[in-house]
């Protein structure tokens, strides 16, 4: 049996998974970080994170093929280099060879939504695609594209980051700086702006209720628990947000025309509720006519192993 290392650096936890050569999460690590830190110190909290899956799965070091690491940012995979990441600080940092130095297994590197969009496809919703367009539906909106089995990150390594695609010319201010981009109507903070927005214009919709009156407590739930409830400025906002994700997962589409567009993120546990608007637009609006050969919108399945998963296997590509 072969082993294999897949690390998820995130903004505030480190987790890394030991996966066996079928998929599976057999030893799972994880250390909190506060952000910004400087590189060594990432590098020995990633390595803290690695002992301690290899503990919980019963293996040793040397038993592990490679390490793969899933990183925010412009991530540059040949040259082993974040080139620039946020929320880590870091502008050309050489991770993949600080890590090889300090673990001693080969190592590998790529942005953290590409991988999880990889992992999807190996052992996920995606399983059997070789064309798929991953949206991942959080604080932001995060995007990965596989293209013939293959991660896609364009000339410049900064490509799939589909929350920063324009949508409306002129439309809400994004966190990036632009205006109108997807993130901006469909991330979760976009639909918690929305449902506060029509709350304020209807005083007397039951979502008052369901967040105990305090805006500080509405949530990505919030306006679908209204609508189920029979609640006709909840039924509202969802619609109006389904159309949104509907609008810009047409887009993605009708550029890609991927076998299959898998959503993620919290938002996407409302299923079927979410999907089949989403499914309807893109049927109305899409350009591809048989519906044998329509893309196929589904719900992401791995969760938040996604990205270890596609990460442990970044040494395959």
């Amino acid at each position: 049996m072969r082993y294999y290392l897949g690390v998820d650096l995130g903004g505030t936890n480190i987790a890394v998974g030991a996966v066996d050569e079928h998929y599976r999460i057999v030893g799972r690590g994880g250390v909190k970080t506060d952000l910004p830190r400087p590189a060594e110190e990432i590098v020995k909290a990633i390595w803290e994170a690695c002992r301690l899956a290899l503990s919980d799965a019963g293996l040793t070091l040397e038993q592990i093929e490679w390490v793969g690491i899933g990183s925010p940012g412009v991530v540059n995979s040949a040259s082993g280099e974040i080139e620039f990441a946020n929320n880590l600080n870091f502008h050309h940092v050489p991770l993949r060879r600080m890590v090889y130095e300090c673990i001693g297994r080969p190592t590998y590197l790529e942005n953290d939504a590409n991988a999880a969009a990889y992992g999807e496809v190996l052992a996920g919703g995606a399983r059997g695609y070789q064309d798929v367009v991953a949206i991942t539906l959080g604080t932001g909106v995060g995007g990965g594209i596989i293209i013939g089995g293959r991660i896609y990150s364009g000339y410049n390594h900064a490509g799939a980051e589909l929350g920063h695609v324009g949508m409306f010319y002129g439309g809400e201010a994004c966190s990036c700086g632009a205006v109108g981009c997807v993130e901006s109507f469909c991330s979760a903070s976009a639909l918690i702006r929305q449902t506060k927005d029509k709350m304020k214009a209807q005083p007397d919709s039951q979502m008052w209720e369901l967040c105990g009156g305090d805006m500080d407590k509405v949530s990505g739930r919030t306006a679908f628990d209204a609508m189920r409830a029979g609640d006709t400025a909840g039924s509202e906002v969802v619609r109006q947000y389904c159309d949104y994700l509907g609008y810009a997962v047409n887009s993605f589409t009708n550029l890609l025309q991927p076998q299959i567009v898998l959503i993620g993120g919290g938002i996407s546990h409302e299923g079927e509720t979410l999907l089949e608007p989403i499914r309807q637009y893109v049927y109305t609006h899409g350009l591809v006519a048989d519906p044998e050969k329509r893309v196929r919108v589904e719900a992401a399945t791995l969760g938040n192993d996604a990205g270890i998963i596609g990460a442990a296997f970044l040494g395959n590509l």
